[in-house]
């Protein structure tokens, strides 16, 4: 879904994975670099390398790894990956709130290459709330069929808009493509996604376990449909 999924998981298309809503989805988060004198930054590693010397080692020492740019998997056959995933277990975000119960992301391969995004999730009320959108994919160099996607529910003549792409990052996948753990590259987005319904609480932890190592806050999550 992606701040996409509206989890290709606003979908699952995690890409921005999923993201269940009737509008566009969220913008990405921007980055912004600074520049530091060189006096200033020799001055900064000094007393970072200072610092860490006094500091007992710790799991706070393995910070910066998790922070390390997100790899995707490669390659991902999106034919493979197509058809209706389930969503078992997502970060909270704002274009989800008013789902309760399952929700779901199906994918279509579509003649131009790009990907039909169909999101829907179960309100409280018992009815459902429908998205559809387009996925797209970004090349990576070095890494042919890599699973880096963008993902859009906004209109399609709005597609020149950087800002209504969502990420949707293929992190994890099994070899049989029944298991995907879909997040964006700020880890602020995270859907694990399923062909079944549900999925064993060994299956759906381990899942989870590697989110965390990926540098995601796990303990956030939400339990779809619980």
């Amino acid at each position: 879904m992606s701040r996409h999924h509206r989890s290709v998981a606003d979908a699952e298309v995690p890409s921005r994975e999923m993201r269940v809503r009737r509008t566009g989805p969220s913008t990405s988060t921007l980055a912004t670099a600074f520049v530091i004198g060189g006096a200033l930054t020799l001055a900064a590693f000094g007393a970072a390398r200072t610092a860490r010397a006094q500091t007992p080692a710790g799991p706070a020492d393995g910070a910066p790894l998790m922070r390390a740019p997100l790899q995707v998997v490669a390659p991902v056959d999106l034919k493979r990956y197509a058809g209706l995933w389930h969503e078992q277990a997502r970060l909270p975000n704002r274009f989800q709130k008013q789902c309760t119960g399952p929700v779901t992301a199906e994918y279509t391969p579509q003649e131009d290459g790009t990907i039909e995004v169909r999101n829907r999730c179960i309100l409280a009320d018992g009815n459902f709330e429908e998205a559809v959108g387009q996925a797209r994919v970004i090349p990576v160099t070095g890494q042919p069929g890599a699973g880096r996607l963008e993902v859009r529910f906004a209109p399609a003549w709005l597609s020149w808009l950087p800002l209504v792409w969502g990420d949707y990052w293929i992190l994890k996948l099994d070899r049989d493509y029944q298991v995907s753990l879909v997040g964006t590259p700020d880890r602020e987005y995270l859907w694990v996604l399923s062909r079944a319904p549900r999925v064993d609480e060994a299956v759906l932890q381990t899942e989870l376990d590697y989110a965390r190592t990926l540098g995601f806050d796990v303990d956030k999550v939400v339990r779809t449909g619980k």
